[in-house]
């Protein structure tokens, strides 16, 4: 079966006249986008987008980026003929992502289109309007350039989409008070996430010395089951008191069977991404060379740029350090959440990673 590629969707947008103004396929949303351009194979595709309605104009459109990420997580959903909502695929991350649905339903091989949409009340099954999608042609394209919809007689059953659920959580309270609770809360909630992903693939858990104190349905994380709680202790650092030391305050840090580190984390919310490449550069330097460590800024999605702009700065580079945006944590805690998942190795994490070095 034909497999749609991140290089695919760049090149057919590529595609687009650049001097050309496209619209959405909303029609109450009266804004414009033009594409300014694409890198090849895979991306970034920077566009800018503006409301003729409220003044603004292409010349002072501030410019924009599509990321890889997203690209290949859309390619990833489409089959032929299977229509996709990309709320749903991009789980409503990505501020881009009306954008990139909006340029690609310009190319001739996709269409949009409303499937009808199963409901089920009280045993009873009826067909509903559904919402829109857009559903990938390749053996009938039209001209390039326009919006066509496809009618079509598919039904959909929209199961909801896999959510990640916190319970009850509080930050410690001597935290940083010039710190926004959002952005604590936030930052806390990640962690969370991240220590449940780690228990279910068996892995022990370093969580920062100054975060131990969250509350987490009414108990501390410090005391959770697998959570280290002296790090100097650790069998792996015993003869690096130095690294140990470095690495306290670095949020989350997997070990494994006392002799593996899969992975060393910073979660990146609100602060520069650069403290965190720092403390994890500082604990690499003095720790003995140990194979397959992922040294990982975890950071929200629209940061990406960011993070890779500041992770491919020359004295960062030996971290070869990996990005982990919080769709894929969510995802992937979902996951653990819903199906207990085990029997994997640590590699099936770098399904959700990205090198930044290779991108």
């Amino acid at each position: 079966m034909q497999k749609l590629t991140a290089s695919n969707i760049v090149s057919y947008i590529d595609h687009l006249d650049k001097n050309t103004a496209y619209s959405y396929i909303n029609s109450k949303n009266k804004g414009q986008i033009r594409v300014t351009s694409v890198d090849h194979p895979e991306g970034p595709i920077r566009i800018k987008r503006w409301i003729p309605g409220k003044g603004e104009t292409y010349s002072t459109a501030k410019e924009e980026s599509i990321s890889i990420e997203m690209i290949w997580r859309v390619a990833n959903a489409f089959s032929i003929g299977k229509p996709i909502n990309f709320d749903r695929v991009l789980g409503g991350s990505y501020n881009t992502r009306s954008v990139l649905e909006a340029l690609l339903a310009h190319t001739p091989q996709f269409y949009f289109c409303y499937p009808g949409r199963m409901e089920n009340l009280g045993g009873l099954s009826t067909i509903q309007r559904g919402h829109k999608h857009l559903i990938w042609l390749p053996e009938k394209p039209h001209a390039l350039g326009i919006l066509q919809k496809h009618d079509s007689d598919i039904i959909i059953s929209e199961v909801p989409q896999s959510d990640a659920y916190y319970d009850t959580l509080a930050t410690p309270s001597d935290s940083s008070p010039e710190i926004d609770i959002d952005i604590k809360r936030r930052h806390a909630q990640i962690q969370i996430a991240l220590y449940f992903i780690g228990k279910q693939l068996n892995f022990r858990t370093w969580i920062a010395q100054n975060d131990k104190g969250i509350l987490y349905n009414n108990k501390k994380i410090g005391e959770f089951e697998g959570v280290i709680s002296r790090l100097q202790d650790e069998r792996l650092l015993t003869a690096y008191q130095d690294a140990a030391h470095a690495a306290l305050l670095i949020d989350c840090i997997w070990f494994k069977n006392g002799s593996l580190m899969p992975a060393v984390m910073e979660v990146e919310h609100s602060t520069g991404v650069t403290s965190g490449l720092t403390r994890m550069k500082n604990f690499k330097d003095k720790f003995i060379p140990l194979q397959n460590v992922r040294y990982v800024i975890v950071a929200s999605d629209e940061d990406r740029e960011k993070v890779f702009r500041e992770a491919t700065k020359p004295q960062f580079k030996d971290l070869d350090t990996k990005y982990f945006p919080y769709s894929a944590v969510e995802e992937l805690y979902a996951l653990c959440q819903r199906r207990k998942i085990k029997g994997v190795t640590e590699e099936f994490l770098d399904c959700y990673m990205e090198s930044v070095l290779s991108a």
